[in-house]
């Protein structure tokens, strides 16, 4: 370690020194770090909860419908769910002529799909009297 000289300093070309809270490699090559001083980047972050017994079977039974472990399932449904709400509350943005044009089709009358009148005009298949034996 280098030695500091009067006013503090650094007398050698490359030295640690203490600053705060951690250390901090001083040195004209990059390579010359040590190991001990990289700092490392997580990649995960852990997140806790606390469920019902009830709610922790209902998630176990569906993840195994998937295939998937509770923690992927779970990670995946609140993702998920993070996104949609995102997307519900972010600000929507267009042009003038855009706008003018999406006031004008939800103002406009709405027009009938067929296929929707011919599925509303079936009957629903509770309303039909069961065949008797």
């Amino acid at each position: 370690m280098a030695e500091l000289g009067e006013h503090g300093r650094i007398l050698a070309s490359t030295a640690i020194v203490y600053c705060k809270t951690r250390y901090m490699w001083l040195g004209s090559n990059a390579t010359e770090r040590p190991a001990m001083n990289r700092p490392t980047r997580r990649k995960d972050y852990p997140l806790s909860m606390r469920l019902p017994e009830a709610d922790v079977a209902v998630i176990d039974r569906a993840a195994a419908l998937r295939g998937r472990s509770r923690t992927d399932f779970v990670r995946e449904a609140a993702v998920r769910a993070a996104e949609a709400t995102l997307l519900e509350n972010g600000p929507v943005r267009m042009s003038e002529e855009g706008f003018a044009e999406f006031l004008a089709a939800i103002a406009a009358p709405a027009e009938a799909a067929p296929e929707m009148v011919a599925a509303l005009k079936r009957p629903a298949p509770w309303d039909s009297t069961p065949a008797k034996r």
